[in-house]
């Protein structure tokens, strides 16, 4: 481990985080949410908020594949994610949801700016994410898919977001 310069959780704590926050709404799977965590530890994001039915830390299925990151990555649990997405906007953030409708924006075709601070939202595994949030959001970012099927697992999903988010601050 000492090969790979790991550092503490406590230390990544203290480290400069990219302006992003992640925001799980109503993701039925433990393992989603634990592979969520380690995506954002990954890429120093800077907070992620847990929503609706969400399951929080401590919990040993979240564990089984956040592998320790719910320790690292500062997290918070809001009951309603319409209200958050109100008030992240007025601190400033540009609200953006991972779903397929009709004005969505293709993934390669958006723009992110190092001098924007961003939040992307994704929703539950069947029905998405929250209409109510549509109004609210900047635009919907759609992740281009080639193959028959057209959904990714949500953690892949905030995935595929997130690191392309993340490229344009390291």
């Amino acid at each position: 481990m000492e090969e790979l310069n790991r550092i503490t959780p406590a230390q990544f704590k203290e480290q400069a985080k990219i302006p992003l926050v992640v925001v799980l709404d109503n993701i039925r799977s433990m393992n989603n949410v634990g592979s969520v965590f380690r995506t954002c530890d990954a890429f120093k994001v800077e907070k992620l908020f847990l929503c609706g039915i969400t399951a929080c830390p401590p919990n040993k299925e979240i564990s089984k594949t956040a592998l320790g990151a719910t320790e690292s990555v500062i997290w918070t649990y809001v009951e309603d994610v319409v209200e958050l997405a109100d008030r992240l906007k007025k601190e400033g953030y540009k609200v953006f949801v991972v779903e397929q409708v009709d004005e969505s924006v293709k993934l390669q075709n958006m723009s992110f700016s190092k001098d924007e601070k961003l939040a992307v939202i994704v929703g539950n595994e069947v029905f998405g994410v929250d209409e109510r949030l549509l109004p609210i959001c900047d635009a919907a970012i759609e992740i281009p898919q080639f193959g028959t099927k057209h959904s990714l697992n949500v953690s892949i999903a905030a995935g595929i977001v997130i690191w392309e988010v993340a490229k344009h601050f390291f």
